[in-house]
């Protein structure tokens, strides 16, 4: 009976420590793109957020990741980051995407005590706890809602930019390397926002 109850306390205070860690998300978009920033998002869930309804955002439309984008921001600790092009093209994008990453979570206006970034590389951050989780976008509900938020921010920038720079057909490509985007390059040129150390960017003159 003694052995039972001081495994009872031992799994009880392994329960409250697991109630009070604050996780956060954490997932960038845009490490592919020919153009723009790399965004990151990093998001500490309300306990009250239907968890069903998240999922990693490449599998979802753009309709239903906007409605999301909308539900987790009502539900959660949210903030982003980014990278932008001048810094992808000076330490490469990898770096820039955890740059951007550092940046959205030191952003958060609550400190978590665990941070869990989708890949297998973090960014390192001062006295903060950082995991990585391979296919955390797939595992993690906060990394799904990571991965939404920062896709659509970084697509409601690519858009407007495509505004700018038309031609490109960037609303629809958001600056990855399709045919349209490419056969646009050749027509019109490279651009501002275009990441001069990118295949087949660096190979224009």
């Amino acid at each position: 009976m003694g052995r039972f109850k001081k495994n009872k306390t031992k799994n009880s205070r392994f329960r409250y420590q697991n109630l009070m860690k604050i996780i956060a998300g954490v997932d960038e978009v845009g490490r592919g793109s020919l153009i723009g920033p790399v965004y990151a998002a990093a998001v500490i869930l309300n306990k009250s957020i239907n968890k069903k309804l998240l999922k990693d955002s490449k599998k979802l439309t753009k309709p239903k990741r906007e409605i999301l984008a909308k539900y987790i921001k009502k539900n959660s600790v949210w903030a982003t980051g980014k990278a932008s092009v001048k810094e992808i093209d000076k330490i490469n994008i990898l770096h820039a995407s955890l740059l951007a990453m550092k940046r959205a979570v030191i952003k958060l206006k609550k400190k978590p005590t665990l941070v869990l970034v989708d890949g297998n590389k973090c960014p390192e951050i001062k006295d903060y706890k950082l995991n990585s989780v391979i296919n955390g976008d797939e595992k993690i509900p906060s990394i799904s809602a990571a991965s939404i938020i920062a896709k659509v921010a970084r697509d409601k920038m690519i858009t407007i930019l495509g505004k700018k720079f038309k031609g490109y057909y960037w609303h629809k490509n958001y600056g990855y390397g399709t045919k349209q985007h490419l056969k646009a390059i050749k027509t019109f040129g490279i651009t501002s926002q275009h990441r001069k150390t990118f295949s087949p960017i660096n190979k224009i003159k």
